[in-house]
């Protein structure tokens, strides 16, 4: 097992990643920004290096100045949590060439992964439905031609995306043109990588999710879908697990063939498995994230499986000391993404609290939240025996959560969790749209 691990993120995820460091015995060094000179993470970590300034390409992504920062602290491992370099082959190489882990799947697998068209390919021969799709596209008239072939609507794509970001929706060859120097240059400017690609719009959809686990031997365990369909412009507002929308026996299924399909590819550590869930009851696979996801905190709360250090189990090494069979997904999880709405610096932070409630966060009082990086400010978590008592306890636990001196979307969630789409669990990616 490591003894040093330096995390190359900011924020909640640090935070969490910090912690998990801490229960497992293992030292950490934090790396920030010259804005982020007294955020938590900071604190929290044993050691820490400035890296750069408060733009995420002087910093977040500078690959050189991390890795150097890594082998300046004696660091034997590097966590990129969500976001940023988490999903870049690159940096996973430069870390290899330097004797150091980078935690989560090797370069070559990233790579694999990366060509969205092969790797259709390979999730159809191990029996996923794929969406119509292609792969990197090079020039608008690529994907003006591909259109054609798939048929409007499709969705343009950034390759390297997550977090709703390089997405755009486009229904004529005018708006395809339009959007595709936009989604190229959102994908430079948020991940380094300009890459895109095309696929078909399935709609109206639910957006369902499986995480998995994967250790070298082999072995694959599903922990459970997550539905994410409550989402704004592409940007995930609220999730839960499980899906009310998916019977027990779809959910067994869909395990089994995601299972499957995993380990056909040979992949290790965690990852997700991405699909629009249709009318007709039909899944359709999109993407593999090869990254811990942001709402990895429901799957924890439902499962009691912390995806973190199996992270750094799996990059160490570590073979899953669980199956399947071990795995329990009773009882209901939901997560609400507290957002910040305008910058500013707080002044008054009050947590809700009871058994089973969780706020993932980098917030203190007296922090200042800074204009360069994504809008999170932590994740309000809530477990209960059933999906009706889940909801009333978000419900308590949104009126309980008190930020003040920055404007937040706390009295939206609260909105959606009491509305009675919500409630009753027959919503899809429709439900925000005009909102």
């Amino acid at each position: 097992m490591f003894s040093k691990i330096l995390i190359a993120n900011r924020g909640e995820i640090a935070v969490r990643i910090i912690r998990a460091c801490k229960e497992m015995g293992i030292a950490t060094v934090a790396v920030y920004s010259q804005a982020d000179a007294e955020a938590l993470h900071v604190a929290l970590a044993d050691e820490s290096c400035c890296i750069g300034g408060p733009a995420p390409a002087d910093s977040y992504l500078n690959q050189e100045r991390i890795v150097s920062a890594a082998l300046a602290t004696g660091a034997q491992a590097i966590h990129p949590g969500y976001g940023f370099l988490s999903e870049n082959a690159q940096f996973a190489a430069l870390c290899g060439r330097n004797g150091l882990v980078f935690i989560g799947p090797s370069p070559e697998s990233m790579e694999a992964l990366s060509d969205k068209a092969a790797l259709k390919e390979k999730m159809a021969a191990g029996g996923l439905p794929v969406i119509p799709g292609t792969g990197i596209l090079q020039t608008v008239a690529e994907a003006l031609s591909a259109a054609e072939a798939i048929g409007y609507p499709v969705m343009l794509k950034a390759a390297a995306g997550g977090g709703g970001r390089g997405i755009r929706l486009a229904e004529t060859p005018e708006e395809l043109s339009a959007a595709f120097p936009l989604a190229v240059a959102e994908g430079e400017a948020a991940f380094g990588d300009g890459s895109v690609y095309l696929e078909k719009f399935v709609h109206p959809a639910r957006h369902i999710e499986v995480q998995i686990l994967a250790d070298e031997s082999g072995k694959v365990v599903c922990l459970g879908e997550r539905d994410c369909s409550i989402q704004r412009r592409h940007q995930k507002l609220i999730e839960e697990s499980p899906s009310p929308a998916v019977s027990s026996a779809q959910r067994e299924k869909l395990m089994a063939l995601c299972a499957q399909a995993v380990a056909g590819v040979g992949y290790v550590g965690a990852g997700t498995l991405e699909f629009l869930l249709d009318r007709e009851g039909n899944f359709w696979f999109m993407e593999m994230n090869v990254r811990l996801q942001v709402e990895h905190g429901v799957t924890e709360m439902l499962t009691k499986i912390d995806l973190v250090k199996w992270q750094i189990r799996a990059a160490a090494g570590v073979c899953l000391t669980f199956g399947q069979e071990d795995v329990g997904l009773k009882g209901a999880a939901l997560e609400c993404r507290i957002n910040a709405t305008s910058p500013g610096r707080l002044e008054m932070l009050h947590v809700p609290g009871g058994p089973f409630v969780r706020f993932d966060t980098y917030l203190v009082t007296g922090v200042t939240v800074s204009p360069y990086y994504d809008s999170l400010l932590g994740k309000l978590v809530v477990y209960a025996g059933t999906r009706e008592e889940a909801v009333r306890k978000m419900k308590a636990a949104l009126c309980e959560l008190v930020i003040e001196g920055i404007d937040t979307n706390i009295a939206e969630q609260l909105e959606i969790v009491g509305g009675e789409a919500f409630m009753s669990g027959d919503y899809d990616l429709t439900l925000m749209e005009g909102r």
